[in-house]
């Protein structure tokens, strides 16, 4: 794969240094490890380093030789909740935490294109290098937006990648506008009348109630948005009972919804709220309903898009390039980010069909001066541009 030639030359140290983050991964805030090597690095190469910005955020600041403008740089750095099941001789030896979203191999990206760029010193402008923590559902970006992160360390662009198992290798693709889908995760608790299993009418069943329910906020896609506007609710848990014979006074639901506008977001919200209330009224129970905003829709800057794609041609050809159109149901909270600092977000091909979350997803280390090198190529480019 095309990469710097200088990036090249170190490459199996990032090959070691992802395997090391492998090794011993660590869940959202809890990155304690990981952030302390990220900041000893970057110090070692002469970058100016500003520690627990959001908890165990790192931010780099790096001078270029010359005026020009702030480019901003992001990598997640958190591991995943799950066991690891791909028996390799650098597998997690932390019991059911995993880096199975590849995040191990976001970190040493950027941490390849810090050291080129402290090694060469040859842009314009100013690096700043964003490790964050807590990407997985938990809030790292907006955490950091919180400790002052754009204040502290103003952008004029922003930029950041997420691996892509299933993309040809190599190859590099960004979609200007909406991108991957805003998420909002919910929680209901049923409070019913239990009773013995074998004397139903005694009961308020909070299982009958419940099933009722996720058949009816199935239809609010369905049946209340556009079908021109994507949109996904999703009932992921349902937790109820503790005995064959025995109706219990409470159950659970829990879930998620995705969407692409924060309109769309609001109608379902509302119009779960509604039909939680009408099915307390209709069953004479108690139904509460918590719904959370947990990421917003990612929105790459069309201009910035054009310039990423541009810096990525420079790096693997124009071939080897694309701009996307399909849309993401996944979420990613680098959108928070995007939604202060003008920028994009990328997706980098690599070998193997396993996906991500999944316990036998293996990260392609032969993407990580791939990754360096777009990430320097946009400093190098970026920071000189009028």
């Amino acid at each position: 794969m095309p990469t710097l030639p200088r990036i090249a030359a170190f490459a199996d140290d990032l090959t070691a240094l992802r395997r090391d983050f492998h090794r011993h991964p660590e869940i959202g805030f809890a990155e304690h490890r990981t952030s302390a090597r990220v900041a000893e690095l970057l110090e070692s190469w002469g970058i100016t380093v500003t520690r627990g910005l959001g908890g165990t955020g790192v931010v780099g600041v790096l001078e270029g030789n010359r005026p020009g403008r702030s480019i901003g740089l992001r990598a997640d750095m958190d591991a995943l909740p799950m066991e690891e099941m791909t028996n390799l001789p650098y597998a997690s030896q932390t019991p059911g935490v995993f880096h199975g979203c590849g995040h191990d191999g976001h970190t040493t990206i950027l941490l390849g294109a810090a050291r080129y760029l402290a090694e060469t010193r040859d842009f314009a402008g100013r690096a700043i290098f964003i490790f964050q923590p807590a990407e997985e559902g938990l809030g790292g970006a907006r955490a950091m937006i919180r400790d002052g992160l754009f204040e502290r360390f103003p952008c004029d662009e922003l930029y950041g990648l997420h691996n892509a198992p299933g993309q040809r290798p190599g190859t590099i693709g960004v979609k200007p506008g909406a991108a991957m889908a805003g998420a909002d995760f919910f929680d209901i608790t049923i409070a019913g009348r239990g009773s013995h299993g074998a004397n139903p009418q005694d009961s308020t069943d909070p299982i009958v109630i419940g099933a009722g329910l996720i058949k009816e906020l199935q239809g609010i896609v369905a049946r209340n948005v556009a079908p021109t506007r994507p949109a996904v609710l999703s009932v992921t848990k349902f937790n109820a009972g503790s005995a064959y014979n025995v109706i219990p006074d409470s159950a659970s639901l829990s879930g998620t919804v995705r969407y692409f506008d924060d309109a769309t977001g609001r109608l379902i919200a509302e119009r779960m709220t509604q039909i939680c209330a009408g099915f307390a009224t209709a069953h004479a129970c108690e139904i509460d309903l918590k719904i959370w905003n947990v990421f917003d829709v990612l929105m790459n800057d069309p201009v910035r898009t054009s310039d990423m794609l541009a810096c990525a041609a420079g790096v693997v050809g124009a071939e080897n390039t694309f701009e996307k159109t399909d849309l993401q149901m996944g979420s990613e909270d680098m959108a928070d980010m995007l939604r202060l600092v003008p920028g994009a977000y990328c997706t980098l091909g690599h070998g193997g069909t396993v996906p991500l979350h999944n316990p036998g997803f293996i990260f392609d280390d032969a993407i990580l001066p791939v990754g360096a090198s777009l990430f320097a190529r946009l400093v190098e480019t970026r920071g000189a541009a009028q």
